[in-house]
C-alpha cells in the first residue's frame, strides 16, 4: 500500500530524529579523540625536545671537562717552560720559551672563557629542560584524564548508539527510496546533518529564513513534499516535529 504524503513526512522526520541523536553522540565523542591525538603529538614533541636538551647538556659537560684538562695541560707546560728558562743559553732561546709560555697562558684564558660560556648555556638549558619537563608532566596528566573521559563516554554511549543505529536501519525501510536519496544527499550537504527541519517562529529551523504564510499553510496541509526555497531542506509542520 502506497504511503500518503503525511506518512512520508512522518517517516522522514522519524529518521531525521534518530540520526540527530546519533550525530550528537558522535559529536561529543568526536572532539575527544582529536584532543587525545593532539596531546599525544605534543607529548612526543616535548619528549623529543627533552632528549635533545639532554644531549646538549651532556656535550656541554664534556666540553667543560675537556677545557679543564686543556688548562691542566697548559699549566703543566708553563711549569716545564718556566723551568727551562733557568737553563737558556741565549736570548733567542729565552724569547722562544717565553713565547711558548705566553701561548699557553692565552690557551688557559680561552679555555676559561669557553668554560664560563658553557656554564651559562648549561644554566639556560637546564631552566628550559625543567620548564619542558613541567609541561610534559602536565600534558601527560591531562592525557590520562582525557583518555579516561573518552573511555567512559565510549562505554556509556556505545550501547545507546548501537540501539539508535538499529532504529535508523528499521526507520530507513519505512521511507521511499527516491526520498531517501534526497534525504541522504541533504544530510551530506550540511555539517549538522539536518535534511528534514520544522517550522519554528514562522521560519525554517535549518537556515532561519522566514517562510511565507501561504507556504506555511501548504506545509501544514501535508498534501505535498515542500522544501525550503533558501536552503533546500525538507520542511515539516510543528505538529509532526512534536512527534518523537
Amino acid at each position: 500500500m502506497e504511503q500518503t504524503v503525511e506518512q512520508k513526512l512522518q517517516a522522514l522526520w522519524s529518521l531525521q530524529t534518530i540520526h540527530t541523536k546519533i550525530d550528537k553522540i558522535r559529536q561529543v565523542r568526536g572532539e575527544l579523540p582529536i584532543e587525545v591525538a593532539d596531546l599525544e603529538d605534543e607529548i612526543a614533541g616535548l619528549e623529543t625536545r627533552l632528549e635533545k636538551i639532554r644531549v646538549d647538556l651532556d656535550d656541554l659537560e664534556d666540553s667543560i671537562v675537556k677545557r679543564k684538562n686543556m688548562i691542566k695541560d697548559a699549566q703543566s707546560a708553563i711549569k716545564k717552560y718556566e723551568g727551562q728558562l733557568n737553563e737558556v743559553k741565549n736570548n733567542r732561546e729565552y724569547d722562544a720559551i717565553s713565547k711558548e709560555i705566553e701561548i699557553q697562558g692565552l690557551e688557559i684564558q680561552v679555555c676559561e672563557k669557553r668554560i664560563k660560556e658553557a656554564e651559562f648555556e648549561i644554566k639556560n638549558k637546564t631552566e628550559g629542560y625543567e620548564k619542558t619537563e613541567s609541561n610534559l608532566n602536565f600534558n601527560k596528566a591531562e592525557l590520562e584524564v582525557k583518555k579516561k573521559e573518552l573511555e567512559t563516554i565510549t562505554s556509556e554511549t556505545q550501547i545507546e548508539e548501537d540501539t539508535l543505529l538499529k532504529k535508523a536501519e528499521d526507520a530507513t525501510t519505512n521511507n521511499e527510496l527516491r526520498l531517501l536519496k534526497v534525504y541522504n544527499k541533504l544530510r551530506d550537504s550540511y555539517r549538522n546533518g539536518l535534511a528534514v527541519v520544522s517550522i519554528e517562529r514562522d521560519s525554517c529551523s535549518g537556515c532561519h529564513n522566514k517562510i511565507p504564510p501561504q507556504l506555511q499553510s501548504e506545509i501544514r496541509q501535508r498534501k505535498k513534499i515542500i522544501i525550503c526555497e533558501h536552503c533546500g531542506r525538507i520542511l515539516v509542520d510543528e505538529e509532526i516535529a512534536s512527534e518523537d
